[in-house]
């Protein structure tokens, strides 16, 4: 399974985006942007879901059970 970080970071480089371009057009900090990149883990879910909207995706929880 991909980590967050990877999968924003390799998603913003295919649109060709900045962080900085990305932020604004994602209506997020920079700071956000660059946290989320880092593979920080305090994250604010609300901002992250604005992030993963710019792709289609949102958070959801996923069971784990196998």
């Amino acid at each position: 399974m991909k980590q967050l970080s990877e999968f924003v970071k390799e998603r913003r480089k295919e649109i060709n985006l900045t962080q900085e371009e990305f932020a604004e057009r994602s209506g997020v900090a920079l700071t956000v942007i660059r946290k989320i990149e880092q593979g920080k883990t305090n994250l604010n879910m609300e901002k992250v879901n604005l992030v993963l909207q710019m792709f289609g995706h949102e958070l959801a929880p996923v069971n784990m059970k196998k």
